[in-house]
């Protein structure tokens, strides 16, 4: 079973297991200890993996999906210049392809049962005078739309601006019933402030969480570094503290994207966790 605190689970992302199919995905879960995962949508919405033999083969498992994940088309992590052109909702020739995406992988997300999907929105701009700002509002909104009209809320994932301009933007009334999928470690990737600070502030709208972990840059402009859950400058304590006075069905979600053991870095990080939540 996976671990909770009341109904909290603590799961993993199924991308830090670099799976090759469902079946192998669920091999990959076994190894962890973990009974539950959010899920990327992209590759069934893509035909790579079958929607079916995908139930199926994290049922039979005993897995749970908690929620699932959207990416973006064209994001380019080579450099924060390049993510910041490239992330998210923000390029506008790609939009209509990704609100195209985002309603079937709507579709995807209710036949499996889902109630929360999460994704980049991109760079937010703080200023709500910029030019983009009204555009990135009406896209958000029409992205969320896309959900809501099947039952699913959306989450935007934490780390290209910072908590407030972030918390500016879920005021608009538009994005009423948006909320955040909070990963310190971006904090931190994106030097976009304290990541146990902007926890507190974006507290109210925290849907999930993902447990990820990093050291800052000294070089301003480049990327920090991730770095194993334990290893980094996250105050885990604190995290944890702050966790415990949020609802009890806000998952935390074990994210890896480097490192060449995810097996091994994901149970350090699943024991970690288990040790302040138990």
């Amino acid at each position: 079973m996976p671990t909770t605190h009341a109904s909290r689970t603590l799961g993993v992302c199924s991308w830090s297991l670099q799976p090759a199919s469902p079946h192998d995905l669920a091999e990959k879960l076994t190894q962890t200890g973990l009974s539950a995962v959010s899920l990327a949508l992209d590759p069934i919405r893509r035909g790579d993996w079958d929607l079916d033999e995908t139930r199926t083969a994290l049922n039979e498992s005993g897995f749970t999906i908690a929620s699932g994940m959207m990416e973006a088309k064209g994001e380019d992590y080579s450099s924060l210049d390049a993510i910041e052109r490239t992330g998210g909702l923000r390029p506008d020739e790609h939009w209509q392809a990704n609100l195209d995406a985002a309603h079937a992988n709507a579709d995807i997300a209710k036949a499996l049962g889902l109630s929360l999907v999460t994704l980049h929105a991109g760079f937010l701009p703080a200023d709500p005078n910029h030019p983009e700002h009204a555009t990135l509002t009406d896209r958000l909104a029409k992205v969320a739309a896309a959900f809501g009209e099947r039952g699913i809320a959306i989450a935007l994932e934490t780390g290209q601006e910072t908590a407030d301009t972030l918390l500016a933007f879920l005021a608009q009334p538009r994005l009423a019933g948006v909320g955040v999928n909070f990963d310190p470690a971006n904090m931190i990737l994106y030097a976009k402030g304290d990541p146990n600070e902007a926890m507190t502030k974006l507290a109210p709208h925290v849907f999930q969480l993902h447990m990820k972990e990093a050291v800052a840059t000294s070089v301003p402009g480049q990327w920090g570094t991730e770095v194993r859950a334990g290893d980094g400058e996250v105050d885990w304590p604190r995290f944890f503290e702050i966790l415990s006075t949020l609802a009890p069905e806000v998952n935390v979600m074990i994210e890896r994207e480097a490192g060449d053991d995810r097996i091994a870095d994901i149970i350090a990080a699943r024991d970690l966790a288990r040790m302040h939540i138990a």
